[in-house]
């Protein structure tokens, strides 16, 4: 997927004006969210940390041998016989070492980013989805009628979250030929074509249950929300 940093002016002012646009034709209501990264996600470094450091104790277990040979070069060659509280403490500071380089390595986020299974990213990305709709959208309408359209970009991951009324009247796999047009714009570099792209789809579904009434309001601004 292409990077792209933000979203330029144009982007906004594309998707603001699809918002409008799809919404006079329905009762609800469509939130747009874009945001870098959806978590920092430091528990798969420590997780990666740890796991190196038990990988490492492992070895040591299988390869003893290391440790005492280790022991021999920094004693500048003499060979004895070395005691259990001699070696421990060898093994410790080693171990201690390679957990805390791996949490330096890890702080570089691309890479910790790459480690992170794909399934805790989708996870991550579903759960701040949610977290974001319940406050910019969630029974924020009249009818309950609002759709949160959201795009993670770090994750290369969207979600689209409705309120309690669309969520009864349009089952969840109505929404994947508006996924499928915002995801396929985003891959192309072009993220404001693609959420404009999922807001026409989005309005398509949402005119089809919920048309438009004349004395309907714009209850949430039709603006793109950029975090």
């Amino acid at each position: 997927m292409t990077k792209v940093n933000r979203l330029s002016e144009a982007d906004h002012a594309r998707v603001t004006a699809a918002v409008s646009e799809a919404e006079r034709g329905t009762d609800g209501e469509i939130v747009t969210i874009v945001t870098d990264l959806s978590d920092k996600y430091h528990d798969a470094g420590l997780h990666w940390a740890i796991g190196v450091m038990f990988l490492a104790l492992a070895l040591f277990a299988v390869f003893p041998q290391k440790i005492i040979a280790l022991l021999t070069w920094l004693a500048n060659g003499w060979e004895h016989e070395y005691s259990l509280g001699e070696v421990l403490p060898v093994v410790f500071i080693l171990l201690v070492i390679k957990f805390l380089a791996v949490r330096y390595i890890l702080a570089w986020m691309p890479l910790r980013l790459a480690l992170t299974p794909r399934a805790t990213k989708a996870r991550r990305v579903r759960a701040r989805a949610i977290q974001y709709f319940k406050v910019g959208a969630e029974s924020r309408t009249k009818k309950k009628t609002g759709v949160l359209i959201y795009l993670s970009m770090g994750e290369h991951t969207a979600e689209i979250v409705a309120d309690e009324a669309v969520h009864r009247a349009v089952p969840s796999e109505t929404w994947g030929e508006a996924m499928a047009a915002l995801i396929d714009e985003v891959r192309a570099g072009r993220p404001g074509e693609g959420m404009a792209a999922a807001v026409k789809q989005v309005g398509a579904i949402l005119a089809a249950h919920f048309p438009k009434d004349h004395d309907d309001p714009n209850e949430i601004p039709d603006r793109l929300i950029e975090l």
